[in-house]
């Protein structure tokens, strides 16, 4: 219980500051499209220089805990992920904003992601030394099949049908390959020198959801979003409502920490793959995609529960669990602290305080959270041309600043220029992005296995052996299997 001996250490006023100013910061970022968690734990960095380490580390912490719910506003208010994390958040959370249960989404949004974070941080405190051998145990085969596990997914996911679903996620493995080959460094796909860096995921996530949805609110003439009447939420019923949905944010929280301690992995995934086994298992899963809050409510809860996990690997073994674990790896390392098996030994007056910040943290993130949805009506009633102005000035900015690059700005808008036509035929984005996270993580794995399988057992040998790989396989078979039962038992209740 050596966490407690440092708890008090948190509630010092000037620590207390921080860890307030992170989670307003953090939230703020969060709900602008292209500002990912990553993305603003970087910017965040040069802040710190002049701080003491603690100081740094709790801003970065709770910078890194708002932010991952905070996309989910901007996502279910205008159908704009903040991040990929929030990809599968808006599959239901946005239908239920246009039926007017905006703050009603909100709620359950933040009151799961509370309870998923704090599993994540309880997971990250108790469990550190035992899940940091797990986490050695994923070498490339092993993250190669985690990589088919989301793939497999990828057709029941925001399509009514599975062969649009199938087809939009193996577009998207497609635009992911696009650029240089990341092993032997030869060129694919590059029509045009804008294509010379591949497609930047922010770009196309902005491209995707956010150009559509700004062709949508111009092309309708009404002055203001039509959302019939309002529906003003008691925050009571929500939160009864919320924890009574016990298979919604077990299977979240349980996937956010499986899928934390995969090094590389993200939130994005955890995600996506807690809403599709939420989905498979529903009594009804024909809800899903039009405003079911057992989508919000799974997704938000494994996105948040990946954070405490995903710091494991770090502070363990040096290797970061996700995108933005890594930058938080590059914050510890400018202020001297090296992670490692003796940073808990060495430096337990800052490692402590700081996981003790990320519990504070998450109830922070709650009570603003909170707060901020008693006004989402303003937003989702603003005219729809202002909206959408303000949109794709966000949308420009967003995809311009990941790497100040023009070329991403004209990717972005020739991706939202195609899915604004393909979505008339009923395709969906997520799928697309889904695909363009996992092509490089399936690739890059696969490619780096056949050249140690190469130089030792072989090729069948290095993927197909291993309890770790047969598990993942057998998980991936009754992944499919259970895609097609679903797709058989909803095609049958609707003709019965």
């Amino acid at each position: 219980m050596e966490f407690l001996e440092y708890l008090p250490t948190i509630f010092a006023w000037g620590n207390l500051q921080v860890v307030i100013i992170g989670v307003v910061i953090g939230l703020i970022l969060g709900a602008l499209p292209g500002l990912s968690p990553t993305m603003s734990v970087a910017l965040l960095i040069s802040f710190t220089f002049n701080m003491q380490p603690i100081t740094a580390l709790i801003l970065l912490g709770s910078v890194y805990t708002a932010t991952v719910a905070g996309g989910a506003v901007s996502g279910i208010l205008i159908n704009i992920p903040g991040a990929p994390a929030n990809i599968a958040t808006i599959i239901d959370g946005h239908p239920m904003s246009k039926s007017g249960r905006a703050s009603e989404a909100l709620h359950y949004c933040f009151i799961s992601s509370f309870i998923g974070g704090v599993i994540g941080v309880i997971v990250l405190i108790f469990f550190t030394p035992l899940l940091a051998k797990v986490a050695l145990k994923f070498g490339p085969s092993e993250l190669f099949w985690v990589a088919i596990l989301g793939i497999t997914i990828i057709g029941s996911l925001g399509s009514k049908s599975i062969l649009k679903g199938l087809f939009s996620g193996f577009l998207g493995l497609w635009i992911s390959s696009v650029g240089y080959n990341p092993i032997v460094g030869k060129e694919r796909f590059i029509f045009t020198e804008h294509l010379t860096g591949g497609v930047n995921i922010i770009a196309a996530l902005i491209g995707l959801f956010a150009i559509p949805q700004v062709f949508a609110m111009l092309k309708d003439t009404s002055s203001k979003v039509d959302l019939g009447n309002l529906e003003n939420r008691s925050l009571l019923k929500s939160l009864k409502y919320c924890i009574s949905r016990v298979r919604a944010l077990s299977l979240g929280s349980i996937w956010g920490v499986l899928v934390g301690l995969i090094p590389g992995a993200g939130g994005q995934v955890a995600g996506l793959v807690a809403y599709d086994q939420t989905k498979k298992t529903s009594p009804d899963p024909s809800k899903f995609g039009s405003g079911e809050p057992d989508g919000v409510i799974s997704s938000e809860a494994a996105n948040n529960s990946m954070v405490g996990p995903s710091l494991v690997p770090l502070l363990t073994l040096s290797i970061p669990g996700s995108p933005t674990a890594a930058v938080l790896l590059g914050g510890l390392l400018i202020h001297g602290l090296f992670p490692g098996p003796d940073l808990f030994v060495n430096y337990p007056d800052v490692v402590w305080p700081f996981i003790n910040s990320l519990l504070l943290a998450q109830l922070l993130m709650l009570v603003f959270g909170l707060l901020l949805s008693r006004y989402s009506r303003y937003v989702i009633s603003t005219p729809k041309y202002f909206m959408a102005g303000a949109v794709i000035v966000l949308a420009f900015f967003g995809a311009y600043s990941v790497q100040n690059s023009l070329s991403d700005v004209l990717i972005m808008f020739f991706l939202g220029v195609l899915m604004t036509y393909i979505s008339r035929y009923g395709f969906s984005p997520a799928p697309i992005v889904l695909g363009i996270i996992l092509g490089p993580i399936a690739e890059n794995n696969f490619l780096q296995g056949k050249l140690i399988a190469e130089s030792s057992e072989g090729l069948l040998s290095y993927f197909f052996t291993g309890g770790l790989n047969l598990l993942l396989i057998a998980i991936i078979l009754l992944s499919i299997f259970y895609s097609f039962y679903n797709e058989y038992r909803i095609a049958k209740r609707k003709s019965s």
